[in-house]
């Protein structure tokens, strides 16, 4: 089966509106671009973190085949998401044909791995011992965290638990110059997102991977490779960042949020140039490509 046939298959077990169908399928297409460079074989018990509506979770247990498992864990309320809840996504793809392979938690990732049995404080997950994840997958969901404190909490939680830690994470880095208006709209974002006290945005804590690789180390890991991945031409995240950083209620909440004239002048600084990028993409704010995505494995 070719990638291309397996993308499409295994996109349509996500709840989806069939009319723009496109959509699912680029963006299941990208997470198979991921799991080239992760290698998880078949048989694997894998943990998602950040799991959302189940983008990643699908192309997950369709890897480790029928003696393989996923947890999916996510901290949203289950009326969280659109289109579509977690409750309505998660519901309906398990009722697919990889439903039972996957287990929902709908918990923050601290409180999933707390809820685990305590490892000796020697242990280190052997290669035969069955209650360890073969493999951790945190796939943009990075960014979600509050703060960078707690992804390194978890990263050092996780390392009692998983014997391998993967992520993928935007790389703020665009090869594609039509992808740059991404990176500033997701700095933008940023810029307004650090200043409140509690922040709903999907991009709430921005780390380049040279940060998150620190953060990991930190943790104990040891990086054994990573990579950068383009985005195809289908993949719409650069678009929807870029509208929600020019929208007029955006300039509306820097106005209501930020209180220091010169911190507000920095947000909307960035605002400007994220919209004077446009001015060299075909088709404007239609053209925008995804910039390209980090993708690391961690022993």
């Amino acid at each position: 089966m070719s990638t291309q046939l397996d993308a499409a298959s295994i996109a349509r077990l996500s709840l989806h509106d069939p009319t723009h169908f496109s959509i699912q399928h680029s963006q299941t297409l990208h997470r198979l671009a991921l799991l080239q460079h992760w290698n998880i074989p078949t048989g694997s018990k894998v943990l998602e973190l950040g799991c959302g509506q189940g983008d990643c979770t699908t192309v997950l247990a369709y890897a480790v085949g029928e003696q393989g498992s996923v947890v999916a864990v996510d901290p949203a309320e289950l009326d969280y998401g659109a289109p579509y809840t977690l409750r309505q996504a998660q519901g309906h793809i398990s009722q697919g044909p990889l439903g039972r392979r996957i287990t929902w938690f709908q918990q923050s990732p601290i409180d999933y791995l707390s809820s685990l049995p305590s490892p000796s404080p020697t242990y280190s997950p052997p290669a035969s011992d069955s209650n360890a994840f073969d493999a951790t997958v945190l796939a943009h969901c990075l960014w979600y965290f509050p703060s960078p404190s707690l992804i390194l909490s978890t990263f050092r939680a996780l390392k009692q638990h998983s014997k391998r830690l993967l992520l993928a994470e935007w790389s703020l880095v665009a090869t594609h110059p039509s992808a740059q208006s991404h990176v500033l709209a997701a700095l933008t974002q940023a810029a307004l997102e650090c200043r409140k006290p509690k922040s709903v945005s999907n991009v709430r804590t921005v780390l380049g991977p040279k940060r998150l690789t620190e953060l990991a180390l930190a943790a104990g890991w040891q990086l054994e490779s990573e990579t950068r991945v383009q985005g195809g031409e289908g993949l719409l995240d650069g678009q929807w960042e870029v509208y929600a950083c020019l929208s007029s209620s955006f300039e509306r909440e820097v106005e209501e949020q930020v209180s220091d004239e010169r911190e507000r002048g920095v947000v909307l600084a960035l605002r400007d140039a994220c919209e004077a990028s446009l001015e060299g993409v075909q088709g404007g704010r239609k053209g925008v490509r995804a910039m390209d995505v980090w993708a690391a494995s961690f022993v």
